[in-house]
């Protein structure tokens, strides 16, 4: 079976010419004279992006995801490749009903008109991984009902096998794979895509954004159906809604697109500085609009997530880059430790002004904020510098995001909606206001361990009384009340903070 997919991926190499970009890029190649024999009675009108993208095509479903992917690594990437690949599409033909009943039948162990009361069976969405159906619950709730493909965890790990299989040799013969770092592409993908096959993740996903927007008037989350679930099957809320897609017919509910626009932004933002935690497929696919204008989340599969460093980097970059404070970038790559040691911050800092400043000579609404991120991973290239996977997909949603943005609002401007909240964030980080934040995260653990300081003051000082016997005794004396007497204004210093804050909490 292997064996057959291998020639299949052979054969379509050859017919899109893959072969040769290879040998076009210019770079030492092992073997190269072999692959020129090929090039013989074969010649190639369309460009090498397009027929990479098609080839990808030919190749099925987990190509094709594996292509979307690739068109994320902009880093990696020249930009003709990258912005072809971004065009391709997860059009999957949905699988036949039988098969979709039949396994779920076997996840619940029982027939299906026993777990649901209505199920249609006719599929509404369709894609390489699962697809969806309606049904309804026995207690009244309408739901979707999510189930992976027959065999697909098979087929997913036949191909990933050769992808790593067709890494591990272009690292070997070609110089310039191993500064793609082909393995760890295919290893991230792998990642993603193991990611995707439990639906139990996905549900956990799906909970944890519905979690962080309860209530919020901006966007709304389908529940999900917990008895239901499990690694194969997943059940939430049938959300009701048109696609953002159909401008036309949102216009026509009397949607406020320009507020639409904004909306999405903010959802954007509160997600990434807020939450740390964000939605990283936000295609026009996924994303519902309600009769009153609520934007809908759908699809939960690929989800990014950003520590407090991260946060911290890129509300840096956003600002010091509206600014046209250069230095403020490149000294935010040194303290997030990703410049690799030697680099001189100048030289770093004159890159990016010489990318950056042809960019402000336009509107601020007309400078594309997702391409500005793109032309600083771009420098960064150029710098050795090691893009981090969560913001590669942080680029990738941004770039949708803006794109969706000013599609429903040409006259967007992205940085006017997305600067307030951004110096907000900075002001929340920084200050008495972040002072006060860590206290009360702190006050509880503090609470339990101050009561302890006499024991454990009482035991260091033990400690160090065995190491003074061959000190004179006046001069362990005054090394004694010394100690004592920091401790004594340590315990006062941290009382004083838990009481002020335990007063701020609970006395107000």
């Amino acid at each position: 079976m292997r064996w057959l997919r291998l020639l299949k991926i052979v054969t379509v190499s050859l017919r899109y010419g893959l072969d040769q970009m290879l040998i076009d890029a210019g770079s030492r190649l092992r073997f190269a004279g072999l692959l020129r024999v090929t090039r013989l009675g074969r010649r190639f009108d369309a460009p090498r992006a397009v027929r990479l993208r098609q080839a990808l095509e030919a190749l099925g479903p987990i190509f094709v995801k594996f292509g979307q992917m690739l068109s994320t690594r902009r880093d990696l990437l020249p930009p003709d490749l990258a912005d072809e690949l971004a065009k391709l599409q997860d059009r999957v033909p949905p699988f036949p009903s039988e098969q979709a009943i039949a396994r779920l039948e076997a996840f619940y162990g029982r027939p299906l008109a026993q777990v649901f009361a209505r199920f249609e069976t006719q599929p509404v969405a369709s894609a390489s991984v699962a697809q969806v159906h309606f049904a309804l619950l026995p207690s009244g709730e309408e739901v979707a009902v999510k189930v992976l493909r027959p065999g697909i965890e098979h087929i997913i790990a036949n191909d990933i096998a050769l992808m790593e299989t067709a890494a591990a040799l272009l690292e070997r013969v070609w110089s310039e794979g191993r500064r793609l770092k082909a393995r760890e592409v295919v290893a991230e993908f792998s990642k993603h895509l193991g990611d995707e096959l439990d639906l139990m993740r996905e549900a956990s996903n799906c909970s944890q954004l519905r979690r962080n927007f309860r209530d919020s008037p901006l966007l709304s989350v389908p529940e999900v159906y917990w008895d239901y679930c499990g690694p194969t099957a997943m059940v939430m809320q049938r959300m009701h809604g048109l696609p953002i897609s159909q401008v036309d017919a949102l216009r026509a509910q009397g949607v406020d697109m320009a507020a639409l626009s904004r909306a999405g932004v903010e959802i954007f933002f509160t997600q990434v500085f807020r939450d740390g935690f964000f939605h990283a497929d936000m295609h026009p696919g996924n994303i519902f609009v309600a009769p009153d204008g609520q934007y809908i989340a759908l699809d939960f599969g690929i989800m990014g997530t950003l520590t407090d460093v991260d946060k911290n980097y890129l509300a840096q970059n956003f600002l010091a880059f509206f600014q046209r404070d250069y230095k403020r970038v490149a000294q935010a790559h040194v303290d997030a430790g990703w410049v690799p040691r030697g680099t001189r911050v100048d030289e770093f800092e004159a890159a990016i002004r010489a990318v950056c400043e042809p960019i402000f000579d336009k509107p601020l609404k007309e400078i594309e904020f997702g391409r500005t991120l793109l032309r600083l991973f771009q420098v960064s290239r150029r710098f050795n510098v090691e893009i981090q996977p969560q913001l590669v997909m942080l680029q990738k949603t941004l770039l949708n995001i803006e794109g969706l943005g000013r599609q429903l609002d040409p006259d967007l401007d992205l940085w006017k909606t997305a600067k307030p909240f951004l110096e907000r964030w900075m002001n929340e980080q920084m200050g008495w206001r972040a002072l006060r934040r860590k206290l009360a995260e702190e006050a509880p653990g503090w609470a339990l361990t101050l009561p302890e300081l006499p024991r454990l003051a009482h035991r260091v000082l033990g400690r160090a009384a065995e190491f003074d016997v061959t000190q004179e005794p006046a001069a362990a004396e005054r090394r004694h009340r010394g100690l004592m007497r920091w401790l004594r204004v340590l315990c006062l210093l941290v009382a004083t903070l838990i009481g002020v804050e335990l007063w701020r909490l609970f006395g107000s």
